[in-house]
């Protein structure tokens, strides 16, 4: 799943190409993508991108002030296109949901593999008509978010574990499976750890570790293609995907806990004092 980093890229790249250029065609092709029904897609023809940002993990086209908001899921994805292919696109087994053309024929389409089908459109006049963006918590790479915010953040969360509060978009915007895991590897603190059990050095070197993953992360994807940032992203992880492969830290291997439709990894050695995780459900939370 694409997350802050990545799809700050993805802004990135789409903000440079479209903006000051007018919206000349939207073809739906799998229609259980758009969430929405007023206004209708045809509503942005004809209207001037003003500009591509990032909320959590959407993305939001601003054409002069109608929002084309999605949010990839798990396995969606953009494809950029120089030139957007002229053939009107028909459903198939192709996972093409969505593609957008701009004046100068350039373009993007909206994919997704696999066969779930969680990619989500919407085309709203505020962006937080959407729901999942008006529930999301605060971004950790903004400038205003300080370590006292994540310290009430963690106090509220109480005995949740830290794995479970840094992913809940609801607590923090854009931090997923995969940077979870990276930031608690960082951190050297145990997936499972309650959230209210850090003090203060330790709220103020979480801060530190979350900021520092998902900068180094974000400035990683400079000059990286489109098509390329998937594999870079999983090139440059230090546990996640990595269990049984040895940690580049402390020299021990790196662990697995699976989950229904999940798994997260990590380091026994760096991260729980040597001791196994076998399950979250047979556990104890580690100090």
């Amino acid at each position: 799943m694409p997350e802050l980093p990545e799809v700050q890229a993805v802004v990135d790249l789409l903000d440079e190409r479209l903006a000051g250029k007018a919206i000349t065609q939207g073809h739906l092709v799998a229609f259980s993508v758009l969430k929405t029904y007023t206004p209708p897609l045809d509503a942005l023809l004809g209207l001037e991108v003003a500009g591509v940002t990032r909320h959590g993990k959407f993305i939001d086209v601003d054409a002069q002030g109608l929002h084309l908001v999605f949010h990839l899921a798990r396995a969606g994805w953009v494809t950029w296109h120089d030139a957007v292919p002229t053939a009107v696109p028909r459903p198939g087994k192709t996972g093409l949901a969505l593609r957008i053309g701009v004046e100068d024929g350039s373009g993007f389409s909206l994919t997704e593999a696999g066969t779930q089908r969680h990619l989500a459109v919407y085309v709203v006049e505020d962006p937080m008509a959407v729901p999942g963006i008006a529930a999301l918590g605060p971004d950790p790479l903004a400038d205003d978010f300080t370590v006292e915010d994540l310290a009430e953040i963690l106090s509220e969360a109480g005995r949740a574990q830290l794995k479970g509060v840094l992913r809940d978009q609801k607590v923090l915007a854009g931090i997923g499976n995969a940077y979870s895991d990276e930031i608690l590897h960082a951190a050297r603190l145990s997936p499972f750890k309650p959230a209210n059990s850090l003090d203060a050095d330790g709220v103020a070197a979480l801060h530190g570790h979350i900021r520092q993953v998902l900068g180094d992360a974000l400035a990683g994807t400079r000059d990286v293609a489109i098509t390329k940032l998937k594999d870079s992203k999983r090139s440059h992880m230090r546990v996640h995907g990595r269990a049984g492969e040895v940690c580049g830290v402390c020299g021990s291997t790196i662990a697995e806990v699976s989950f229904a439709d999940s798994s997260l990894q990590y380091c026994p050695g760096c991260q729980t004092g040597g001791k196994p995780l076998a399950d979250r459900r047979m556990s104890k939370l580690l100090k």
